[in-house]
């Protein structure tokens, strides 16, 4: 059976209305809070939530004031913390991340693929196995972030989470690249219900425009011979590995 997870959600009632199927697929049981800190802080304490789905601004206290005090007070039983903003700004992703958010979704968004993803991560959050991708560090979930923005694919293209995922993978487990059909590309299908075909597409279309937007003497940094001459931009196993390799380096030299 399916698990039931409680959301609380800094939006008005009405603007999900006629979407309650949608919410009863996914499993969750959605609630509504004005979008204000102070509130939406008293609300967590009475009702408890799974999940809290929050602006990134509101009044009284911003989201990241509410996942600072949020952290301190509940502790081991604080909710699963999803922040939207309708600002596509590398900047505020990282502060988000970097105060506890597991997920930085931009509007407008569709609410039924959202839902997907936040399952996905309640999924994973209750695993025992703890080897899936929410269990890594979140000091390396947020330096890829950092690379990634430096590089130029932006956060609003599904390959950037895939690239984002993938490279995560194979700094904690390196024999994954030398798999990336076989292993790498399903688990992270898997894990976004698609296919690994899509998967590696998207990947390619992402680096294909940070190639475009990207500044050469950052690619430079990172790729080094891959951008010179006739050998154009990185396949997506270079890609992946460079970046994944030379983050295990400088874990290995910070250790």
């Amino acid at each position: 059976m399916k698990n039931r997870f409680k959301i609380l959600i800094t939006e008005e009632a009405e603007d999900f209305s006629g979407k309650e199927a949608v919410f009863e697929n996914e499993g969750f049981e959605p609630d509504f809070c004005r979008k204000d800190g102070q509130e939406l802080l008293a609300r967590i304490r009475e009702d408890r939530p799974d999940v809290v789905l929050m602006d990134m601004f509101m009044s009284t206290i911003d989201s990241v004031g509410v996942l600072i005090r949020a952290k301190k007070e509940f502790a081991g039983s604080c909710p699963v913390f999803i922040i939207v903003s309708g600002f596509d700004s590398p900047m505020l992703e990282r502060e988000a991340l970097s105060a506890g958010a597991a997920y930085f979704a931009i509007k407008p968004y569709d609410t039924a693929v959202l839902l997907e993803r936040i399952a996905d991560l309640m999924s994973y959050c209750s695993s025992d196995k703890g080897g899936a991708i929410l269990s890594i560090d979140r000091e390396l979930e947020i330096t890829v972030t950092d690379i990634l923005h430096q590089i130029g694919v932006p956060a609003h293209i599904k390959g950037y989470h895939y690239l984002r995922d993938s490279i995560m993978m194979c700094v904690l487990h390196p024999e994954t690249i030398n798999a990336v059909t076989k292993e790498l590309y399903p688990s992270v299908a898997k894990k976004y219900d698609t296919t690994p075909s899509r998967v590696e597409r998207a990947i390619r279309h992402a680096i294909e425009v940070a190639w475009d937007r990207g500044d050469v003497d950052i690619l430079n940094s990172y790729f080094g011979y891959t951008i010179q001459g006739s050998r154009g931009k990185p396949t997506n196993s270079e890609f992946i590995a460079m970046i994944s390799d030379r983050l295990r380096l400088k874990g290995r030299r910070s250790a």
